[in-house]
């Protein structure tokens, strides 16, 4: 008896046609991608939909051109993006060997050193492949150097999954180094060649050449934590009210008794290392990247607003006091009572470009476009973000649910649980548990339902009129 019939796999240049006919497809407006992986199909759709890049573009415009305004290097970064040219000049011979080139690029794709082969440096200077070019995906599209930003782990794009026809004869793998702390993306290491496909162990070669400079960065993360909880020690000494020492993520490093109660999180537990940190029941994230982002501008900037906690009727006034460490803003302290300080607005998501008017779903190799109306509700599984739909439960494109979040905000989404995102269009009943804990019912034949949070229950009733 024969065995088991081995699947068909395609030649190169079969999936080079397969793939350039479906981009072709693709920019006609046919949302129906055959034959290219999720990942390249959902970086186009945000090309297509989202940054309106020219998919004939053949040179990268300069940094400068596209550069958001609010994009800074922090002395931490120089001192990560010193190690990776260290890195990217330790793989630089076997790179060049092959008649390739390595970059290193900052974390929105503007390039920072290039070096490999002599050949094809030329090559990659006519593509405007030099320091200080943009190769971000909102002005370049879909390259190696950035799509890698949306991976948890190194990506490969070639030929016609370049989103410009005018990078088609490019190979590029890349890998992104990430702040443990916030996830944001650091850097990215990449290399490309011209005309030929890279070796299988170039994946290897990025992961070992980025694993120095990510210890660093956890090591860092580490130190931080042991800050925040010293920052918190001193300060509960002669504090009255409620503390707690935030990252600068928004997660709770070290809170006492008070404010343990108000955030959900366990009372004088310190978690110093990044990945056993407390997410609090209050999302606090956005206030906690402002305080960073105001610290760096100045450094004795105190911030304060009102928050509703869930506990009483009346909204509590926070005082955001910025943690330094080696002169950078690692977090906050965050005391709960009287006390003065800069105001804080919410702040909206940056929306320097369009949202997309539809959310990306992927379900094996389909991607799935959706109306906001179709998802009932978002359910985060660490990074991972699944969308509950009436087509089933697809894998959301983007990573995080916060982020998903910031997408949707100012629309009938709201957040009821750090887990649960919820369309309240798609609410049928609202069920309460023996604990007095409210369950949203999202479909009525199946009795799907979300929990909500004891921190949220004022929010959902106030949203649905309850």
């Amino acid at each position: 008896m024969s065995g088991p019939a081995k699947p068909h796999r395609l030649s190169d240049a079969e999936r080079y046609r397969t793939v350039t006919a479906a981009r072709e497809r693709f920019l006609a407006g046919d949302d129906r991608v055959r034959g290219v992986r999720p990942e390249i199909a959902t970086s186009w759709y945000r090309c297509r939909e989202q940054y309106h890049v020219d998919p004939g573009l053949d040179r990268a415009p300069a940094a400068s051109v596209d550069e958001p305004p609010t994009t800074e290097h922090t002395l931490e970064n120089e001192v990560v993006f010193a190690n990776l040219g260290g890195a990217a000049a330790s793989i630089a011979p076997e790179v060049e060997s092959l008649g390739g080139v390595v970059t290193v690029t900052d974390g929105i794709g503007r390039i920072l050193t290039v070096q490999g082969d002599v050949n094809t440096l030329r090559r990659a200077r006519e593509s405007n492949m030099a320091p200080w070019s943009c190769w971000s995906e909102w002005a370049t599209g879909t390259n190696g150097m950035v799509t890698a930003l949306e991976a948890p782990g190194p990506v490969l794009i070639s030929g016609p999954e370049h989103w410009c026809t005018g990078f088609d004869e490019w190979v590029c793998g890349g890998v992104a180094v990430r702040d443990p702390v916030t996830d944001d993306a650091v850097a990215v290491l990449d290399v490309s060649t011209w005309r030929h496909n890279l070796p299988a162990q170039a994946a290897g070669w990025l992961s070992h050449a980025v694993s120095g400079v990510r210890a660093i960065l956890r090591q860092r993360a580490r130190d931080s934590g042991a800050e925040l909880a010293a920052a918190f020690a001193q300060a509960s000494a002669r504090s009255g009210q409620a503390l707690a020492a935030l990252d600068a993520s928004g997660k709770v490093v070290i809170a006492d008794e008070e404010a343990s109660l108000l955030l959900g999180v366990p009372a004088r537990v310190p978690a110093l290392d990044p990945t056993v940190r407390w997410r609090p029941a209050l999302d606090l994230s956005r206030l906690t990247r402002h305080a960073t982002k105001q610290a760096r501008l100045d450094r004795g900037w105190i911030g304060s607003t009102q928050i509703a906690t869930g506990l009483t009727a009346e909204p509590r006034r926070l005082v955001l006091r910025p943690v330094f460490l080696a002169d950078q803003p690692i977090g906050t302290l965050a005391v709960f009572g009287s006390g003065s300080g800069d105001p804080v607005e919410t702040e909206q998501p940056d929306r320097g470009m369009s949202a997309p008017s539809r959310i990306v779903g992927l379900s094996g190799e389909r991607m799935v476009l959706l109306h906001r109306a179709e998802v009932r509700f978002a359910e985060a599984d660490g990074n991972e973000v699944w969308l509950v739909t009436e087509q089933g439960r697809l894998q959301a494109s983007m990573r995080g649910i916060d982020k998903l979040e910031g997408l949707l905000t100012g629309s009938e989404f709201l957040r009821v649980h750090r887990r649960f995102l919820v369309n309240l269009s798609c609410v049928r009943a609202i069920d309460r548990g023996d604990r007095g804990e409210l369950m949203l019912i999202m479909d009525s034949t199946t009795r799907e339902a979300v929990p909500v949070s004891r921190r949220n229950v004022p929010a959902v009733r106030r949203a649905l009129g309850i």
